[in-house]
Parts: C-alpha cells; sequence; structure tokens
C-alpha cells in the first residue's frame, strides 16, 4: 500500500468516526469532506471505494443497527426508536429498516431476544450488511 493510499484510508476513517459519533444529525457531507481534507465529490467517491458504500447509506445502515438494539432491549415505540436514531419520518425508517434486514421493526422486535453477552460483541455479530445499490 502507498503511502498517499494510507493517508487517505487514514483520511476517510476520521470522517466515519465522525459519522460515528453523530449518527443522529443529519448527514452534512461538506462538513465530513473538511475533516478528510477533500471536496464532497471527491469525498463521496472515495469513501466509496474505502468502504464499498456511499456515507448516505453507511449512515443509514449504522442508524438500523442501533434501532436493532434499540428494539431488542428497551420498550420504546418503534416511532420513538425511529427519532432516537436519527430518521425524521416512520415511513423512511420502516422501508430502510426492511431493505437492510428484510422484515419490518415490529416483526424485529417480536424475533429478537435480549442479548446475554457484552453489547459490543452482540452488535459487531448482528451488523446488518450493506444495502444492495439498488437500496433506498
Amino acid at each position: 500500500m502507498s503511502r498517499a493510499v494510507e493517508e487517505s484510508n487514514r483520511r476517510m476513517l476520521r470522517a466515519r468516526d465522525a459519522m460515528d459519533r453523530a449518527y443522529t444529525e443529519p448527514l452534512d457531507i461538506p462538513a465530513l469532506a473538511r475533516i478528510a481534507h477533500v471536496s464532497p465529490a471527491h469525498f463521496i467517491r472515495t469513501f466509496r471505494a474505502t468502504f464499498g458504500e456511499t456515507p448516505h447509506r453507511y449512515l443509514q445502515r449504522r442508524r438500523v443497527e442501533r434501532a436493532m438494539f434499540l428494539l431488542r432491549e428497551t420498550d420504546q415505540s418503534v416511532t420513538e426508536v425511529c427519532m432516537t436514531v436519527g430518521f425524521s419520518s416512520l415511513g423512511t425508517f420502516s422501508r430502510t429498516f426492511h431493505a437492510i434486514l428484510g422484515e419490518s421493526p415490529t416483526a424485529y422486535r417480536k424475533r429478537a431476544v435480549s442479548s446475554v453477552v457484552p453489547n459490543c460483541f452482540g452488535m459487531a455479530y448482528m451488523r446488518p450488511a450493506s444495502l444492495p445499490d439498488g437500496g433506498p
């Protein structure tokens, strides 16, 4: 791996870490591009080349991952979970959740059981896969 690619990967990791810290906030591509020291268009292309998905899809997957935990471990309503993880529309949340997991949030809650392993292991094991290219 060349030094330039390594430096680019580090910048993308810094931007992805910022997304992980503020996943409930709306996606701000210009701010993330500034963190990575590239233009917004170059940021989107490089992020996809580095992680295999666009920043928008990564953020959706991250939010659904958190929603899975809240649906499994809390008594919050689906609407409360939707708003807690950063979606502003219940319809978009349900459609995105179904696209990633193949079932509705309510069906997931009924099927899921509370985990007895530490949360970090559970999240790594149950992490949803990336959306296909034709996803929402």
